[in-house]
């Protein structure tokens, strides 16, 4: 079981939008020097909605191959077309992903049957776990906690990563879970609480730029050293609100560009960061002493 911060990676891209696999390179290494636990490649982050499925895989392999087996590797391979989820599931399994991050279908907006249907496809079709990822703000559909319930007993289905922000809900789902099933946090404002409430860790999007403060407030509040975490999450409390004053990943991949980490390139329909908010972007930066 994976446990502590898990980036969210972006995929550094150039002013084109060509892929630009020299500052993945880097990043990657940067994630391991800052004790990150876990990469998660090609999610909502990395930019999967526009990337094409062999630039899709590519960048699964590629990652595998850089980590090198020095870092877990979550691939990001869910899709609306249940097909599609298990293409891209297999070509993660063969290049060597340590696991699989399934988000559910989004636009279809299935049924709660159509859910488990499509989860227990997936993971039918490979050897390797996954994680469930319920995000409800992006997919217009939201897992239940019994469909999630139900999921668990899905010999490869092993964690979910849930985005909603909820804290009670999320709590009431890991007392029902077994054990062996984690939950990590989806949501970097709320990732502290959820972890008191016994999640795993958090699969952050603030850990892009701020990797090794996100790497010792998991490690903190898995220790149960709440009072010490609490000193990190409020350093980080404005960056977290900030790196969402317009749709993800449009201010994380701004905030890299300006922190000198990564070009700044970012493909349509999302665009560059607008102006009136790099201000507050900095100020939230600053104050997490970046």
């Amino acid at each position: 079981m994976i446990t502590g911060s898990i980036v969210a990676l972006v995929t550094p891209m150039q002013s084109d939008g060509a892929i630009d696999w020299s500052a993945l390179r880097k990043l990657i290494d940067y994630h391991i020097a800052a004790g990150t636990a876990a990469l998660c490649v090609v999610g909502t982050t990395g930019e999967s909605a526009t990337l094409t499925v062999p630039e899709h895989c590519e960048v699964i392999k590629f990652s595998v191959q850089q980590a090198g087996g020095r870092i877990p590797v979550i691939a990001g391979t869910g899709s609306n077309s249940t097909h599609e989820a298990i293409e891209l599931t297999v070509a993660a399994a063969e290049v060597g992903a340590d696991a699989s991050l399934l988000v559910t279908p989004y636009y279809n907006r299935p049924t709660q049957d159509g859910l488990y249907k499509h989860f227990c496809a997936v993971a039918e079709s490979v050897n390797l776990p996954i994680v469930l990822y319920n995000v409800p703000g992006r997919t217009a559909v939201d897992m239940s906690n019994e469909t999630v319930l139900r999921l668990s007993e899905v010999g490869n289905i092993v964690a979910l990563k849930d985005a909603t922000g909820d804290v009670e809900r999320g709590a009431q789902l890991i007392k029902q879970l077994p054990e062996t099933f984690a939950v990590y946090s989806g949501d970097d404002p709320t990732a502290l609480e959820l972890i008191r409430h016994g999640a795993k860790g958090n699969v952050s999007v603030t850990a892009n730029i701020a990797a090794k403060l996100m790497a010792d407030l998991c490690r903190l509040a898995l220790a149960q050293d709440y009072q010490a975490a609490k000193v990190i999450d409020d350093k980080l409390c404005a960056l977290n609100e900030a790196l969402f004053v317009e749709p993800n990943p449009i201010p994380i991949k701004w905030a890299m560009a300006d922190l000198n980490m990564t070009p700044s390139g970012i493909r349509l329909p999302l665009t560059p960061l607008s102006g009136t908010h790099f201000s507050t972007l900095r100020a939230a930066m600053k104050q997490a002493e970046l």
